[in-house]
């Protein structure tokens, strides 16, 4: 007894800390799969020993609230659902009653109160008593409606949240790889708890309603409450009504649309259509009796570790990724899976060589069920002692319970990964092939410590070729991209080196003052920059600065050995676009992109702005007649607004 009540409160104390991390701390430090696992057990021993202790998450509903905003009970408790993975206990749980089957949706459950048909107060559920209140986020959801038909006070619950698409958008729009949100849920969950309504506009947050706690009259069944929120203007979760005898084939057809399906879900709910009876059966101090979830069984496979990568990125957080012998998974092939700390590092015990269980969170994400090797007081992997990218000795930090991985060095080619991404991107070198991924993955094999090294890349062709999503033929494409851009110009040279200030259009202007030349560029004293329009004091001492630093010179001198500058030059008389400032909206046809529009019109001595104003010359735009804010602006200060035609007639003449 006494050995199962230890492991009771070992159980409560990990499974909360795993709580804290997943909602307050946003990270993880085990997998769903994991937790559902180790609550399944503290549940038996509960039952086992009749043990309940009062932090139990056995008898807790969420967790507690703490962040700044205003906080809000519920009228009655959110509870969570009881589960299965069995479709078949869905049947016996059904018995002779009709259900109503529905998506589980991964994101943020919400509650919307109208009054007098007006939106009056959004709650999230927090910890189910007392939830934070998101009145002004909610009223900039994509869908939901701002006023309804009902006039009676309504309570409507559902599931906020953000689809993969969108998703995926966000992410790629951000620059920083370790700041990018891990997965929708997480996103959902931070835009709906904004404090400026303005960030939760622009991430286009989804509402379905899931169910109707008061209002809409007298209604008997489950599904006519469906048919009345959509009548109110609701989106609602899609739904199909079953019996004993049909939903297992309904949990299957549901299970073979969730590769192609846009929303978040986690699983499915089943309800008992008929109101009166599910509430006829009450509730246990957790679960209500009226619904069940259904939990998806993920399919497993068994394979063998063959190595932890430790992938350092620019904020000195050095990443696991487990590497093992690629196994089918949900129709792919899987050869590995962010472990996403030294917490779960170390509670699933790996070390290479071991036997593990893989899965696909959700049927998406890979992760490690479990490890089938672990024993009872067997450590995991040490982690490096010093980081992969530039050999700095690493420490081990405790955040919030979470044991993270890190390089303290200031000058870690990691933490440049920004520069490496400027230095090669299209208005720099122009080297296709070298995402910001691909880069992190260079520096994390200890390929890139300088730009000069990207032009040294056959060095390391067979560790390459062995990286995810690389082969010979990319290997090959991606050092023929670096051959080419090797024969550049002075002034994509001068714009690659990142120098704060100098971007395409000053580059081009200050080489065309030191005819191309660039020794003569790079020598080039405050005066002589001054004497350049446009050229300010703050500029000119960056460049100069920039210069004179001795490391940067011996970047330079490394750097120039690998590239072949066409430094020809060619004196302009004509300058058609002197003087003259442009603004440039909408598609383009016969340019290949704005910046290829932009870099025209700086050669024949034209600049180029974002937003229109009084010193606007003209804004391009091939739809003249758009209602934009830019056709708008123009038009009030009287600022012609051209085609791309025209403006290469200007161009011509």
């Amino acid at each position: 007894m006494n050995e199962k009540r230890e492991r009771i409160k070992e159980l409560v104390a990990l499974l909360n800390q795993a709580s804290r991390a997943y909602y307050q701390a946003d990270g993880e430090i085990m997998s769903n799969r994991e937790y559902d696992r180790l609550y399944d057990e503290l549940v038996r021993l509960e039952e086992e020993t009749g043990i309940v202790l009062s932090a139990s998450p056995t008898v807790n509903v969420g967790y507690e609230v703490v962040s700044s905003l205003p906080k809000k009970r519920h009228p009655s408790p959110m509870l969570s659902l009881d589960k299965t993975k069995d479709p078949a206990a869905l049947a016996a749980w059904l018995g002779d009653q009709e259900g109503l089957l529905s998506w589980k949706l991964d994101g943020l459950t919400i509650v919307l109160t109208y009054t007098d048909g007006q939106l009056s107060d959004a709650v999230t559920r927090g910890d189910g008593i007392t939830g934070e209140v998101i009145t002004g986020n909610a009223k900039v959801f994509d869908n939901v409606p701002l006023t309804i038909p009902a006039k009676e006070e309504t309570v409507v619950r559902g599931e906020a949240v953000i689809s993969y698409p969108q998703f995926e958008q966000i992410n790629a729009s951000i620059e920083d790889a370790e700041a990018r949100y891990k997965n929708p849920r997480n996103l959902c969950s931070g835009t709906v708890r904004q404090l400026d309504s303005s960030v939760t506009a622009s991430r286009h947050v989804l509402f379905y309603a899931f169910s109707l706690a008061s209002g809409g009259g007298d209604l008997k069944r489950r599904r006519d409450q469906m048919d009345w929120l959509r009548a109110q203007g609701f989106e609602t979760v899609e739904n199909i009504p079953v019996t004993k005898d049909t939903v297992e084939e309904a949990v299957a057809s549901f299970a073979e649309r969730i590769g192609e399906f846009e929303i978040p879900s986690d699983g499915l709910v089943l309800t008992f259509d008929d109101i009166a009876y599910g509430r006829s059966l009450g509730s246990t101090a957790k679960f209500p009796r009226d619904s069940i979830a259904f939990k998806w069984q993920d399919e497993l496979a068994e394979t063998t570790l063959r190595e932890i990568l430790w992938n350092p990125s620019r904020t000195g957080l050095i990443n696991p990724i487990a590497v093992f012998d690629p196994v089918e998974l949900e129709g792919t092939t899987v050869s590995r899976a962010s472990v996403h700390n030294l917490s779960i590092v170390g509670q699933l015990q790996l070390n290479p060589g071991d036997r593990i269980q893989v899965y696909k969170a959700n049927m998406i994400i890979p992760q490690i069920e479990r490890n089938l090797s672990a024993k009872a007081g067997r450590p995991a992997c040490e982690p490096p002692g010093t980081c992969p990218a530039c050999g700095q000795e690493t420490v081990v930090r405790d955040e919030n319970g979470i044991q993270t991985l890190r390089c303290p060095n200031p000058d870690c080619p990691a933490k440049k990964i920004k520069s490496f991404t400027h230095f090669v991107g299209r208005t720099a070198m122009n080297i296709e092939g070298l995402s910001e991924m691909t880069l992190e993955k260079l520096i994390g094999i200890g390929a890139l410590h300088e730009p000069a090294d990207i032009f040294r890349l056959d060095r390391f062709r067979d560790t390459i070729i062995g990286m995810e999503g690389f082969g010979e033929k990319s290997f090959d494409n991606l050092i023929a991209a670096c051959r080419n851009a090797a024969h550049t110009t002075p002034d994509r040279l001068l714009n690659s080196l990142g120098i704060p200030g100098i971007g395409t259009a000053n580059a081009q202007m200050i080489c065309r003052a030191a005819a191309n030349q660039w020794d003569r560029i790079s020598h080039l004293t405050e005066e002589e920059l001054l004497a350049i329009d446009g050229i300010g004091e703050v500029l000119a001492g960056d460049f100069t600065a920039f210069f004179a630093e001795e490391g940067h010179q011996r970047m330079l001198e490394n750097l120039l050995k690998q590239l072949t500058l066409d430094e020809s030059f060619e004196e302009r008389t004509d300058q058609p676009l002197q003087g003259k400032t442009f603004v440039i909206t909408g598609s383009l046809n016969t340019f290949e992109n704005r910046d290829a529009a932009k870099e025209r019109i700086q050669q024949l001595g034209g600049k180029v702005a974002g937003s229109v104003s009084k010193k606007t010359d003209y804004l391009v735009n091939n739809d003249i007649g758009s209602g934009s804010s830019k056709n708008k602006k123009a038009k009030e200060l009287g600022i012609p607004i051209i085609t791309e035609e025209e403006l290469l007639e200007m161009i011509e003449q």
